[in-house]
């Protein structure tokens, strides 16, 4: 007999009210989250406090259960690293009405389907992981509306928006950044959703704060506040390949590092620029390409749905494909860019074309 969502979440939620609320509306979407942990609460909402909602009804629901590491006891699958990487992190169990994933260095749980949306285990080690639940719901909820998904940062001007992908180390979320210094807004950091509305072609981000290294730090003034001083003198002599592999990470508060107000979560689709550089290239270089001529880029911007997408609706399986996406970007400017990786002169070239 296949085990039921509802019956594995039962005695979970029997043990583990969750009165503590936070009200959160990413663009015209708005989610709760409640929990038995006030700590839990008051951390993300810091951490989402572009995105707070008082009051009014929420579409969405989201329980996060502070508690021990979880396994459930669940026939698992492990989930195959990604290429390049080789630690299985995460494994998963389909159930009757939904799927759980845990995270097999953390402990922690999460359980969703048939509006059911649980994370539970030590969420307040690893507030990150239920902010990446948290915003899974909503690409969840703008994928099952037809929206394509793309490995991308994003940035915008005056309602206009450029998408920013590349391969693997181009610095897709490091260029966003030195945009900003020219004024733009911050879409996203990692993933853009693709739609269609009303004719026009829109990029819908994710509310997730970048997260960025110590070059990406000591290369752009704006993100000064985000290092202590006792990491800026540890690296600030480090050779510049040492200092670019670094796994160290940093949260960069938008609001923190470029004023208040300069977080947007969707914007209309200008553009697309494909970082295809390198740290040897030649001479820098921005020139637009046929996406559907150049189809050996879109592996740089084509993205994945993962373990914590579940299709709602009929039984069709959303089209994913290259030529969706081929489809999806016409009429949309694509610029690949090559050469040598240069930031500043980068930036400024896509402001430019952004604002023109």
């Amino acid at each position: 007999m296949n085990l039921t969502l509802k019956g594995v979440l039962a005695p979970i939620l029997a043990a583990n009210p969750c009165p503590h609320t936070l009200g959160l509306r990413f663009g015209s979407y708005p989610l709760d989250v409640r929990s038995n942990e006030p700590a839990l609460i008051a951390w993300l909402a810091d951490y989402f406090r572009d995105f707070l909602r008082q009051g009014g009804p929420a579409v969405c629901e989201v329980l996060a259960i502070e508690g021990k590491p979880q396994r459930l006891h669940l026939d698992y699958q492990l989930k195959e690293p990604e290429p390049g990487k080789t630690k299985i992190k995460e494994e998963w169990a389909a159930l009757e009405g939904g799927r759980a994933v845990h995270k097999r260095l953390t402990g922690m749980a999460f359980l969703f389907g048939e509006g059911l949306n649980v994370a539970v285990g030590p969420c307040l080690e690893n507030p990150n992981q239920v902010v990446n639940f948290i915003n899974n719901r909503f690409i969840e909820h703008r994928l099952n509306e037809g929206c394509l998904l793309g490995h991308a940062a994003g940035v915008s001007h005056e309602g206009a928006g450029l998408s920013l992908a590349g391969f693997s180390g181009m610095g897709k979320s490091t260029l966003a950044l030195h945009m900003m210094n020219h004024g733009l807004h911050f879409v996203s950091n990692d993933r853009i959703m693709l739609g269609r509305s009303n004719g026009d072609l829109m990029m819908y981000g994710v509310a997730k704060m970048p997260r960025v290294n110590p070059g990406t730090v000591l290369n752009n003034p704006s993100l000064a506040s985000v290092m202590p001083e006792s990491d800026r003198a540890a690296f600030k002599d480090l050779p510049l390949e040492e200092l670019w592999s670094l796994e160290h990470k940093y949260d960069a508060f938008i609001d923190t590092c470029y004023g208040p107000g300069r977080f947007d979560l969707e914007a209309r689709m200008k553009g697309l620029a494909i970082l295809n550089w390198t740290r040897s290239g030649g001479e820098h270089r921005v020139a637009p390409v046929d996406i559907g001529q150049r189809r050996d880029l879109l592996p740089a911007f084509m993205k994945s749905t993962g373990l914590f997408f579940e299709s709602t609706g009929d039984l069709t399986v959303p089209d994913f494909s290259e030529d969706a996406y081929v489809e999806m970007l016409s009429g949309c400017a694509v610029l690949e860019v090559t050469g040598r990786i240069d930031f500043e002169k980068a930036a400024a070239e896509l402001a430019a074309f952004l604002r023109g």
